[in-house]
């Protein structure tokens, strides 16, 4: 499967890439801004791809066309403005979405955040970034595209367990970033998990086995 991973420059999107590569199943194209940032992604043998999410879907159809999954995730990252934020983490998802359904590829990823469904749940401290991931979900779920929405909880900066849980709605909690790379990698091909949102956080359960249970 050719897969195209936004963001790939991202902490969960370098670990996801390098899964793909390993698995031997997929052949994954790293979505990078910045062309000092192949030599990574080169080392790791993946291809990459140069573009902006800023740019227009014009750019980011051109990039799709032997694609057969696309996953979103990109962010702006917690040292920008909510004008960024709005950039990125709506517009720019709203413009892969159409780019991808203008090229008909198969499936799209998207990697959200736990919450982001229900407005009742919205941190005050970070609600433009709510309001963005809300409405990227909407748009993809509205596309008519073969979806999958993880939505995992607070990412965290330290060794994956392997061990998640993973249903429609969970209590809010933390998760290693490597475990969202991880089920993101298993829920890829799996047909329990099209047209289908989830949250994510860290359990007790192996993350095939949380995944497929879904």
């Amino acid at each position: 499967m050719n897969v195209l991973v936004i963001g790939a420059n991202g902490k969960i999107g370098k670990m996801l890439v390098k899964l793909l590569v390993e698995s031997g199943e997929h052949t994954p194209t790293a979505m990078i801004r910045k062309k000092e940032q192949q030599a990574v992604f080169e080392n790791m043998g993946a291809r990459t791809v140069v573009a902006d999410l800023e740019g227009s879907t014009a750019d980011l159809s051109s990039i799709m066309a032997d694609m057969d999954a696309v996953v979103f995730t990109a962010g702006s990252g917690g040292h920008t403005g909510p004008d960024k934020t709005l950039l990125i983490d709506l517009d720019g998802a709203a413009k892969a979405i159409e780019a991808a359904g203008q090229k008909g590829v198969g499936r799209f990823l998207m990697v959200s955040a736990i919450g982001a469904e229900d407005r009742e749940r919205w941190s005050d401290a970070i609600r433009p970034y709510y309001v963005a991931k809300h409405h990227a979900d909407n748009i993809l779920r509205a596309s008519g595209l073969d979806y999958t929405i993880v939505r995992p909880g607070l990412l965290l900066d330290e060794p994956g367990t392997g061990r998640v849980s993973a249903s429609e709605h969970l209590e809010p909690g933390g998760i290693p970033r490597e475990d969202v790379a991880h089920a993101v990698f298993e829920a890829l091909d799996k047909e329990n998990t099209r047209n289908l949102s989830f949250d994510l956080v860290s359990g007790d359960t192996p993350v095939r086995e949380a995944i497929e249970q879904l």
